[in-house]
């Protein structure tokens, strides 16, 4: 690779030397050219001016004496008009004469010898005549051109001068001041000479002619040397031949110390790309190449160390998402699955602290759990939706992450980061609670159009990471994956419930029916049994139900039925639980109470019944009034029975008996024989007072009874009733949609 451009650089050098040395012979010949042409033109004035003395006098050859001494020419010779020489000084120079003006013929005597062969001087030829202007005869005044005279032209151009023989083919040297060499040199290129181009020769000099041309008639060869610095064209081979070796050289060195160690990286990149994290590349020097292995090797060291961490991760993972899975499948409780969910994230995104928190009725956020949150938040109080960092997560739907130094005055805890992601409820139970059009969804559901933000079920947010770093784009999608986990699990559970409360509900009425009542009346036997108590049952039935289903059409019947079962509600307590049992048949179970508060209750059952008649639908579009009348039943553990299905049984008994009676009052069962292991308990009687409406203790009247334990209920006191511990009776109960007041 260097020695091309070691090349292109010798060719360059060399081209652009032998293109200055030429410029400058050039130059230096036209120079000396210009040198010739003047010398030689003064030289032909001083002549004309020596010529034009000798004819101007009448004594011509005392003047052409007088000339030569003087030095203004070397000869004079005069001739007459015929030709014939009148005068002539000694010493004349050989013919032929080259006369300084412009080519004439050749002239007789010696001036005239000879046209061609060598010039033996340079001439002025001056006419002579009488006053008349009569031709007398012609002066002629010559220098001799010889050695010495070619040397003083060389001496005053500072160039070689060779004048030729114009006579001779090819033309020779008459006179020179080269060299013998040199001289050869001239006649060889002397014939390729044309004009005032320069021509170079083999021996490096540089040659020009300069004339014959007017004013300058002799054929004069000029010549400069090359200043070209001898054996440059060696030296500049010898310089590629080492630039050559050198890149030799300078390859192999970089072979061993680039090329080597290049090949070792590729090789372990190779092995790295194989899946290969052990490959190391050996450091050997300390240049680039030495900083790019090490730097190789701590990127593989590195990336080993990070695919540890990540496969750590992973597996920690898969074991929280498996843990997930698991709850999932395996349970309903939902503040068990929330928190699996919650550190599921925190492992994920290797948060400090997280929370859960849903959306109840009111427009409120309450928290579920947390992990990592020091104080008092989130168990204590609720966050407005709208209000505050996580409110208005809750308010948009919109997830947000960021920097955070203070708690804000809605309570979120103090973080420096945070990341909160809201989760909705699926596309699918929207439609179903919104109906195909948007209309209303059926009762047991939530009614009205979703927005969108009555579709967030909760937000799910993570605070601070390990040094300070903020939640990236990352993070905020792997918590939308848990939080897409826990929007399935809220909804699974809420669907579960509805489910468990529409296979235990009634739909007509909203009360429980006959398949929770099994499973309520054995529950609070067992309990009663357990703990010394008592637990009343009443069985109710509509008077004469089937009468108003033939008058009026069985959908007044079932607006008799919703509209009986809503009164009865109104009248129990929050732990008593109302059944429909089949057809105008209603069964209500009061907990921790007695035969006396049984009794008040349906007194007040009958009188909530009896005094309000029903509208319903009659004929023509009018709306007809029916009365309602119900007989009650009952019976009470353990008074009457000794499990639940026979404490049914009883009251049942006990209903049939109301009904024989005269409908439209109750009955309570037959008290059972005394055993010798166990003590009755003694029915206290009953009175209704002079208002009509049941209530139980002293009044005015002195003749009413006292009663035993007070306890709250449809709006006055109820004989012989206590609330359980807790308010609510014993074992699981689901949610009570409708039940109490």
């Amino acid at each position: 690779m260097a020695f091309g451009p070691v090349l292109l650089g010798a060719v360059f050098v060399a081209s652009t030397v032998a293109a200055m040395d030429r410029s400058r012979a050039t130059e230096r010949l036209a120079v000396a050219a210009t040198a010739v042409r003047t010398s030689i033109d003064a030289l032909c004035q001083q002549l004309r001016a020596a010529a034009d003395a000798v004819a101007l006098t009448t004594d011509r050859p005392g003047a052409a004496s007088q000339v030569v001494n003087r030095g203004l020419a070397s000869a004079v010779l005069v001739t007459d008009v015929t030709g014939r020489v009148s005068f002539a000084t000694p010493e004349a120079p050989p013919a032929p004469w080259r006369d300084c003006a412009p080519p004439v013929p050749p002239t007789v005597g010696v001036g005239a010898a000879s046209a061609a062969g060598p010039v033996g001087a340079l001439a002025v030829r001056v006419e002579l005549r009488d006053a008349a202007g009569a031709a007398l005869g012609t002066v002629s005044a010559a220098q001799p051109v010889d050695p010495r005279f070619v040397a003083r032209l060389a001496a005053v151009t500072g160039v070689a001068v060779t004048l030729l023989d114009g006579g001779a083919a090819p033309p020779q040297v008459a006179h020179s001041t080269e060299s013998a060499n040199g001289r050869a040199e001239v006649i060889a290129a002397a014939a390729s000479l044309r004009g005032e181009r320069v021509t170079g020769t083999p021996d490096g000099r540089y040659l020009r002619r300069a004339g014959p041309s007017l004013g300058q008639p002799l054929p004069l060869v000029l010549s400069v040397p090359s200043d070209q610095p001898p054996g440059l064209h060696a030296v500049l081979v010898g310089v590629v031949l080492l630039a050559a070796l050198v890149g030799v050289a300078a390859a192999w060195r970089l072979a061993r110390v680039t090329t080597r160690p290049l090949v070792e990286l590729a090789g372990a990149v190779d092995r790295v790309a194989a899946g290969d994290l052990t490959a190391r590349v050996p450091v050997r020097s300390d240049d680039e190449v030495g900083r790019l292995a090490a730097a190789f090797n701590r990127m593989a060291q590195e990336t080993g160390g990070y695919l540890t961490a990540l496969a750590s991760s992973r597996d920690q993972l898969r074991g929280h998402l498996a843990v997930l899975g698991d709850t999932l499948a395996s349970t309903h409780d939902l503040q068990r699955i929330l928190r699996v969910i919650l550190r599921s994230a925190l492992a994920a995104t290797g948060a400090r602290a997280g929370a859960v928190l849903l959306t109840e009725p009111g427009g409120v956020l309450v928290a579920q759990c947390s992990e990592g949150i020091d104080g008092h938040w989130p168990g204590t109080g609720s966050t407005p939706v709208g209000s505050g960092l996580l409110g208005e997560v809750a308010a948009t739907g919109r997830p947000c992450r960021g920097r955070m130094e203070t708690a804000d005055a809605c309570g979120e805890p103090p973080c420096r980061t945070y990341v909160a992601v809201p989760f909705t409820a699926p596309e699918a139970t929207v439609r179903a609670e919104t109906g195909p059009a948007g209309d209303t969804a059926p009762a047991g559901t939530r009614s009205g159009t979703a927005t969108s933000a009555e579709t967030v079920l909760g937000v799910l947010a993570l605070y601070d990471r390990p040094g300070g770093a903020e939640f990236d784009d990352d993070d905020l999608a792997t918590l939308r994956t848990f939080a897409g986990h826990a929007a399935v699990a809220v909804e699974n559970v809420r669907v579960h419930e509805e489910a468990q409360r529409l296979s235990l509900t009634d739909p007509l009425t909203g009360l429980w029916n006959y398949r929770y009542l099994r499973e309520s009346v054995r529950r609070e036997v067992e309990r009663a049994s357990r703990f010394g108590r008592t637990v009343s049952v009443l069985v109710l039935d509509l008077d004469r139900f089937k009468l108003i289903n033939d008058t009026y059409g069985h959908p007044a019947g079932d607006t008799v039925l919703a509209e009986f079962a809503r009164r009865v509600r109104g009248e129990i307590r929050e732990v008593d639980l109302a059944f429909r049992q089949g057809g105008e048949e209603f069964v209500v179970l009061l907990p921790e109470t007695d035969a006396r508060g049984a009794t008040i209750v349906a007194e007040r059952l009958g009188a909530a019944i009896r005094d309000s008649p029903v509208g319903v639908a009659g004929h023509a579009g009018k709306v007809d009034t029916v009365p309602m009348t119900v007989s009650i039943g009952i019976a009470v553990f353990p008074d009457h029975a000794d499990t639940g299905p026979q404490v049914l049984q009883a009251a049942d008994e006990a209903l049939y008996a109301a009904k024989t009676g005269g409908r439209d009052t109750w009955r309570l069962a037959a008290a059972r024989e005394a055993s010798a292991t166990r003590e009755l308990p003694v029915l206290v009687a009953t009175r209704s007072p002079q208002d009509g409406l049941p209530r139980a203790g002293p009044d005015d009247d002195p003749g009413e009874p006292t009663t035993g334990d007070e306890s709250p209920g449809a709006g006055s006191v109820r004989t012989g009733r206590t609330a359980p511990a807790g308010g609510a009776s014993s074992g699981p109960h689901p949610p009570r949609h409708g039940l109490g007041r």
